[in-house]
């Protein structure tokens, strides 16, 4: 009897511990849901690495959300200091690069249109379209893992949100389809409570605000950076040079099953604050923010703007061809 007694209360305790673990589990979606579900103003600070094959590129970020609908993300470079920053305000989106003197303006849904690592809004659509969300308990709070939307990128298929055990976001780490981390978003602060001055997100006020660094510039373009990665039966077919007035371009054609072009120009910083009407999006490029459409990856590094375009390749591919392209010249 007593023996009978004994494994009677080992069931019962077992399965009360499991309840209490599972109730855990899944109030923690409700509570980290709970507490995005309704801001107004917020201000986060942070560390972003993307990792774009063998190179890892780490940035402070810095993101400041009024409930008038307006982001302001600042993206610096750890390693050289560059500053961009992507703007949102009444009047459209913005990426403002301060050191070249000039800002590109977008017809875009940015930031609703994709997954965001560092946006708050986008984890929440995150979470909310997830219906089979896998929750597991760490040592130090709980591991949600969600589908992402990433259209520019569509390798990009999960990403883990690690919180305490109180809900906080500590951090967000997106994952291809063979489960490597490839963004990595950590969280150093979070404030809920955060006001912000009147001219806040205006346009002009935030590239005369942002730092006086000097983005390299270049007036030839002594080595040539070719992408590493080909597609099948494709190969370089010319390469021509055009000279400017203040620099010069290189025009590299790739002909075969599947032709497409990279144009590699100099760039100057512009004497008088100028903007850019583009079209696309802006996205991760390497390692700076550019624009992207169906067809066409246009960014900007060290002084060189990279243009590439294709009718044949769709935008996935064409985007492998670009993460391709070595910092480093590597030849033909």
């Amino acid at each position: 009897m007593k023996k009978k007694f004994l494994w009677s209360f080992f069931l019962i305790t077992i399965v009360m511990l499991t309840g209490c673990f599972n109730k855990g589990s899944s109030d923690i979606v409700g509570t980290v849901t709970k507490s995005l579900s309704n801001l107004k103003n917020y201000h986060i600070s942070g560390e972003l690495e993307i990792i774009n094959n063998e190179d890892s590129y780490k940035y402070n970020v810095d993101v400041s959300y009024a409930k008038t609908d307006q982001f302001r993300v600042s993206l610096k470079n750890q390693i050289n200091n560059h500053e961009q920053i992507i703007l949102k305000n009444k009047d459209g989106v913005y990426v403002l690069t301060p050191s070249l003197n000039k800002s590109f303006k977008f017809q875009s849904e940015w930031p609703y249109n994709n997954s965001q690592s560092y946006i708050l809004q986008s984890i929440l659509s995150d979470l909310k379209g997830t219906k089979d969300k896998n929750v597991k308990s760490t040592k130090d709070g709980f591991t949600i893992t969600t589908k992402v939307t990433y259209s520019n990128n569509k390798k990009l298929t999960k990403q883990n949100i690690y919180v305490d055990k109180k809900g906080n976001i500590q951090k967000v780490e997106v994952l291809d389809q063979d489960s490597k981390v490839k963004i990595k978003m950590t969280f150093k602060t979070i404030d809920f409570k955060a006001t912000f001055e009147k001219n806040y997100f205006d346009l002009n006020q935030n590239m005369n605000v942002a730092g006086d660094e000097t983005e390299s510039t270049m007036e030839s373009i002594d080595d040539i950076i070719y992408p590493m990665y080909l597609p099948e039966n494709t190969y370089l077919s010319s390469q021509d040079k055009v000279n400017l007035k203040d620099g010069e371009r290189i025009i590299l054609t790739f002909a075969g099953d599947s032709p497409f072009m990279i144009v590699e120009e100099t760039v100057r910083a512009e004497d008088e604050f100028t903007t850019i009407p583009v079209y696309g999006d802006p996205d991760w490029l390497m390692d700076t923010i550019g624009s992207v459409t169906e067809n066409t990856l246009t960014w900007i590094s060290n002084g060189i703007e990279y243009y590439a375009v294709s009718e044949t390749l769709d935008q996935s591919e064409l985007l492998e061809v670009v993460q391709s392209i070595s910092v480093m010249p590597v030849g033909k």
